[in-house]
């Protein structure tokens, strides 16, 4: 957020133009009166993939499970030893909400699950729609399936 500017938790006319929202995923449900449709939560399929320094496989997967136990909204990990990607659905109100709650993913996470101190190097967020559409089109990404964490 720049500075000076304000956070706040309503809907585009509950903040000032050119301030950012709070970034927070948003639960099912979650509304606030008056809320244009542009407001209301979406689904967004993200793919955050990290990369690093080697580390053993059994810790990073053990992290990874780690992360999946806190966070039951992740689809599916596959993992090496210097990389990783992860895949789940996120609820937000637009593209720019679920990239920030995916970027901030691995380094708030990194000391609670035990990840690898390892940098984000790829995210794609796309919404609901398009990832269907891909699937559909043989050209995306093939339904999360097994669910879990697996080696590449």
């Amino acid at each position: 957020m720049r500075p000076g500017a304000t956070a706040s938790r309503g809907g585009a006319g509950s903040r000032a133009a050119g301030d950012e929202r709070a970034l927070t995923s948003v639960a099912t449900g979650d509304r606030c009166q008056g809320e244009e449709p542009g407001d209301i939560p979406r689904l967004w399929h993200v793919t955050l993939s990290v990369s690093g320094r080697e580390a053993p496989l059994t810790e990073v997967r053990r992290a990874l499970e780690q992360l999946a136990h806190d966070h039951p909204f992740l689809l599916t990990s596959r993992y090496a030893v210097d990389h990783a990607e992860i895949r789940y659905w996120e609820e937000a109100r637009d593209l720019h909400d679920a990239a920030a709650v995916a970027l901030r993913l691995w380094g708030e996470h990194r000391q609670t699950a035990g990840l690898p101190p390892w940098e984000i190097v790829g995210l794609e967020v796309i919404d609901r729609a398009t990832y269907h559409q891909r699937v559909a089109e043989g050209y995306g990404p093939p339904p999360a399936s097994p669910v879990g964490v697996h080696p590449f």
